[in-house]
């Protein structure tokens, strides 16, 4: 069978009249400046120069012209009558009508070379075999097999009924029954099978060559996964049970990327292949598909991650690793990965070390020191995770109740301890932002107990943290004293008002925080002093009438 294409070739017809005069227009210029019109020195000509050379246009005149014409079509004659003036000023628009007609004939003729590199392919796949093979051999074959494609690709091909009756169910139902009923003598013309509808024409061609070859693994070497999974999916439809076998054989040893990954979990999940190797591909994207059933597989290998960023060594790979842990806990939004046990289990491990080593410092001994800021940091980090999950209630709670450990604050330096009040501020700012809900007794005892030490921490923790955002924590401080009742904000910003006074740089500014409750307490005191006159008044008069 001839396959041709047609090339068409299209052309606007448009010469840049820049370009046509650019010699004559360097020939008046030279001409002119020959003249001495263009050098303001000179004398000026005599008349009969000057009627001369205005009978030929001046360089600024050219220049004009030259402009006026740019952008314009070229003027066409049709049998001697010139354009009307319309169809002069619709140049344009019928100038962009071709350009689009032109980009969808380059659109068809894209189209066309694909399926002509596509017939092309498929011409070499019927052409090229190995020696021996008789796929596509004329001379033994018995049944003419004609596939086609919704494009419109046809393709009409010579196989043997005994080799797809043998490979494939689909073809064994199909040419058995009719070659049963409409045997036909041997000098007969080849029995015709006619498969239309196919994806793809070229993946169907090579799943039959499949079914002539001896090695299918070595000829799948040559594929690469998209080839496979279209291989994959026509085997399964017509019941070629050793070619989806070499596909999940290949799938299962061979690399994927994500895209392909996702490809593969869907395709598989599609055809249900479970019960011939599918689960064994699985394997590689799915935990279920490894154990059998979910468990507490997911959380056993998290919280063992934990633990292990939690006690690296180097700080820099245990920042970068916090960093990673915390984007891949992030993106599962559903949370059921890790357990909220699982994660206050690291936090009191976290907890416990702290205060054993604060409490070391407290009395002077600084051995280990260290470990207040590395575990402060710990704790910060797991904070963060438990904000993210909307769990973290129960943190703020137990840190409210470490009275132990804020009363000895002052007693260790302030370099050692500051990191400590660094998780004050992450409370201070989920509260503010409403991330954390807690009674209101429990924040005013976080507030009794840890706001002097966060005061005192202040200034050294601006200094000495790398992109601290010193607004929004003051923020964060000031929505969280005007969330408690207002006798009780009243102790807190008043004290911040005594300290802000005497240490303005080492204090926190919460002034904003300062005004509202200012407002709440004397205006709306005021309004509500005179509410009673009114309802007085208002019931004299009733008891009047």
């Amino acid at each position: 069978m001839d396959y041709s294409t047609a090339t068409t070739t299209a052309a606007n017809g448009y010469s840049s009249p820049r370009d046509s005069s650019f010699p004559s227009s360097f020939t008046k210029f030279n001409s002119a400046l020959t003249a001495g019109l263009l050098n303001p020195m000179s004398p000026p000509p005599p008349p009969a120069m000057l009627d001369k050379t205005r009978s030929s246009p001046t360089l600024f005149e050219m220049m004009a012209s030259e402009a006026d014409t740019i952008g314009k079509a070229p003027v066409q004659i049709h049998n001697g009558v010139l354009p009307s003036p319309s169809s002069s000023s619709s140049s344009s628009s019928a100038a962009a009508t071709a350009a689009r007609t032109t980009n969808v004939t380059h659109l068809v003729i894209s189209a066309q070379d694909k399926q002509a590199l596509a017939m092309q392919r498929i011409s070499d796949l019927l052409v090229i075999r190995s020696p021996g093979n008789q796929f596509n051999d004329p001379n033994s074959s018995d049944v003419k097999l004609t596939l086609s494609s919704k494009d419109g690709i046809s393709i009409t091909m010579c196989v043997h009924r005994q080799i797809l009756v043998a490979h494939s169910r689909f073809f064994a139902m199909k040419l058995s029954d009719r070659w049963s009923k409409q045997q036909l003598p041997p000098s007969s013309s080849p029995y015709i099978v006619e498969i239309s509808d196919c994806d793809d024409v070229e993946v169907y061609i090579e799943t039959l060559m499949l079914m002539y070859c001896r090695d299918l693994r070595k000829k799948m070497m040559r594929q690469d996964v998209s080839r496979v999974l279209g291989i994959l999916k026509v085997s399964a439809a017509i019941g070629f049970d050793a070619g989806v076998l070499s596909c999940l054989e290949y799938l299962e040893a061979a690399p994927w990327s994500e895209d392909e990954e996702y490809r593969i979990a869907s395709l598989l999940s599609e055809l249900h292949l479970e019960n011939v190797g599918a689960t064994e591909v699985l394997r590689r994207v799915s935990v279920e598909a490894s154990n059998g059933s979910n468990g507490g597989s997911n959380d056993e290998v998290l919280l063992n991650l934990l633990h292990i960023v939690l006690e690296g060594k180097d700080e820099k790979a245990r920042r970068d690793m916090k960093t990673l842990v915390s984007k891949m806990l992030r993106e599962n939004s559903s949370g059921n990965d890790l357990r909220k046990e699982s994660l206050y289990l690291a936090c009191d491990g976290c907890l416990h070390k702290l205060k054993r080593q604060f409490l070391q410092a407290a009395e002077s001994d600084l051995e280990n020191v260290d470990q207040i800021a590395r575990q402060a940091d710990n704790l910060h980090w797991i904070l963060d995770i438990l904000i993210d999950r909307q769990i973290a209630e129960d943190f703020i709670v137990m840190w409210a109740s470490l009275s132990e450990l804020s009363e000895v604050h002052s007693k260790v330096p302030v370099v050692h301890r500051f990191e400590i009040s660094r998780v004050t501020a992450r409370i201070f700012v989920g509260i503010g932002k409403g991330q954390i809900l807690t009674p209101k007794e429990v924040r005013c005892l976080l507030l009794r107990n840890w706001l002097t030490p966060f005061y005192d921490d202040f200034g050294w923790m601006r200094r000495a943290s790398k992109g601290l955002d010193r607004y929004l924590i003051e923020d964060g401080l000031s929505n969280t004293i005007l969330t408690l009742p207002l006798a009780w904000q009243q102790e807190f910003f008043l004290a911040w008002f005594d300290r802000f006074l005497n240490s303005n740089e080492d204090c926190p500014n919460i002034q904003r925080g300062f005004e509202v409750w200012w407002r709440r307490a004397f205006w709306r005191r005021k309004e509500q002093s005179q509410e009673p006159a009114r309802l007085r008044v208002t019931a004299s008069a009733t008891d009047n009438s």
